[in-house]
């Protein structure tokens, strides 16, 4: 199984231990799933989870980084889709371009194209478990 992570799921993962995001990203260490990543999705995991106004552990932010090694990366295609925040379309254009399983995401909202279709399943970590826990259907 593969999936694409979006930034706000690594946050709450790692702000939260216990939390559904947190069991996300427990799977994700053990292998359970494959991360999809471009350079663009790197960077902005590097740049987000290293602020200071969210207090993250430092030891449990770099963790994570090298764990990005692990991830397999491909090059994003531009798709013609609009999204109301654009700093999603690098997570989709991936997702394509890896063939994904699923965009797992805090805010799927943010993931209904304004303009264009998108065919990939966008989950919540909730429904990411769960669709795991039926074995990926």
């Amino acid at each position: 199984m593969r999936v694409v992570l979006d930034t706000n799921v690594i946050v709450s993962g790692l702000l939260t231990e216990t939390g559904v995001p947190a069991q996300v990203l427990d799977l994700f260490i053990a292998g359970e799933y494959q991360v999809v990543v471009d350079e663009r999705i790197v960077q902005e995991y590097r740049a987000v989870l290293t602020r200071p106004e969210l207090g993250l552990d430092a030891s449990d932010v770099d963790q994570f980084l090298s764990l990005t090694g692990f991830a397999e990366r491909v090059v994003g295609v531009p798709l013609p889709l609009t999204f109301s925040d654009p700093g999603d379309l690098p997570f989709v254009e991936v997702a394509v371009a890896g063939g994904v399983d699923a965009v797992v995401t805090g805010n799927v909202k943010h993931f209904r194209p304004r303009e264009g279709r998108l065919s990939i399943p966008i989950l919540t970590p909730r429904q990411f478990l769960d669709w795991i826990a039926d074995g990926g259907r």
